[in-house]
């Protein structure tokens, strides 16, 4: 493996914690998140919070406390601690608590099926939370959530998603887009904090997730396929097909709206959220289950050796840094690679003292 270099994350932003199905009403769930140990639970109406997973007595983790009401029970020494992190009893002694006796605690929002979890020092933004609505949007059958752990660096999952032109070597029939992707120099559009990359086509017969809801399913169709990138993880992906002449987008397309966000475990190993929503046969419970697996399935078997293979091959290098053969197909994971160097070097130098400030800071001191 290359020798990895010192990784620094986007820390004042949403990264999904969870699942909002992963975390019960009752109990704890523990997780590590950008390098940081994570307590989450519901407190008794049902509200999640979210606190740093150590004590601060004796720094064991608090998920291996109890629970007693909304306070979590530290269980080596009896420190309890309410859902702001402030101990709230210490059984020793005189029963005097530290000032020091506070865990760290991090803004959760609950939207879209998902628990995001903002952990940097700023101020938590709800205005920077990631739209992403069109997945709650329909019937509540018509959508599926699924989980994966990976060992392999975060970026190099963005990479996949962003350059699908992968597609047509890679993955089998019921995806495939008959070599279409491949020939084609995406169309890319960027704004401040976005990469969008597009490809449209045509192929017979159509692709098969889909072609089973169009009127001719042997005949060709029209499709496209649109991944917009969203710093620091989050990838939307919309695709559809029509034998019709309207627009190509999903009002006018038997299509799906994909959601791909990631969030850092470490420095090499990443948790991997999927969700998907059809706009088609939206009241099928059986089919959502069985679309949600499947698509689960082709990346655990086919997308994710590969990126797996990556990290073995490079460690969490910078890619780029590498400098890699790059083709035609890979302007959309380039411009988000660069996206994302250049929104961790604003909040580098914002997090930076100015040098006249620290000098005068210095003198008064002296």
């Amino acid at each position: 493996m290359e020798t990895s270099r010192s990784v620094s994350f986007l820390k004042n932003a949403w990264y999904v914690a969870a699942l909002s199905t992963e975390v019960g009403p009752d109990g704890v769930f523990a997780r590590r998140l950008l390098n940081t140990p994570v307590l989450i639970y519901r407190k008794q109406d049902g509200t999640p919070v979210a606190m740093l997973d150590r004590c601060p007595h004796r720094f064991v983790p608090l998920s291996m406390g109890m629970r007693q009401g909304d306070d979590i029970v530290c269980k080596y020494h009896g420190l309890k601690f309410d859902c702001s992190g402030a101990c709230n009893r210490n059984p020793h002694g005189n029963g005097h608590i530290p000032r020091a006796a506070r865990v760290r605690t991090y803004p959760l929002l609950e939207r879209f099926g998902f628990l995001w979890i903002w952990m940097g020092e700023q101020s938590a933004d709800e205005s920077r939370l990631p739209d992403v609505s069109p997945l709650t949007d329909g019937h509540p059958n018509s959508v599926g959530f699924t989980y994966m752990h990976r060992k392999t660096y975060y970026e190099l999952i963005t990479d996949n998603v962003m350059d699908l032109s992968h597609v047509d070597h890679l993955h089998g029939e019921i995806i495939s887009t008959r070599g279409q992707l491949t020939p084609q120099v995406p169309q890319v559009k960027e704004t401040d904090n976005t990469v969008a990359t597009r490809w449209e086509w045509k192929q017979t017969p159509p692709i098969f997730i889909l072609n089973q809801f169009l009127p001719e399913p042997q005949a060709e169709a029209r499709h496209f396929v649109e991944v917009k990138f969203m710093a620091p993880t989050t990838v939307q992906l919309q695709i559809g097909a029509t034998q019709g002449d309207g627009p190509l987008d999903l009002e006018n397309c038997v299509g799906q709206y994909d959601l791909h966000t990631t969030t850092p475990e470490s420095d090499g190993t990443t948790h991997y959220f999927f969700a998907t929503r059809r706009n088609h046969i939206e009241d099928d419970a059986d089919y959502n289950a069985a679309k949600i697996k499947g698509m689960h399935d082709a990346f655990v078997d086919e997308d994710g050796p590969f990126v797996d293979a990556q990290y073995v091959a490079i460690g969490n290098t910078d890619l780029l840094s590498l400098n890699p053969v790059l083709l035609s197909s890979d302007v959309g994971a380039v411009r988000a690679r660069r996206l994302l160097r250049s929104v961790i070097a604003d909040e580098g130098k914002a997090a930076q003292p100015e040098a006249g400030g620290t000098q005068a800071h210095a003198a008064i001191h002296a």
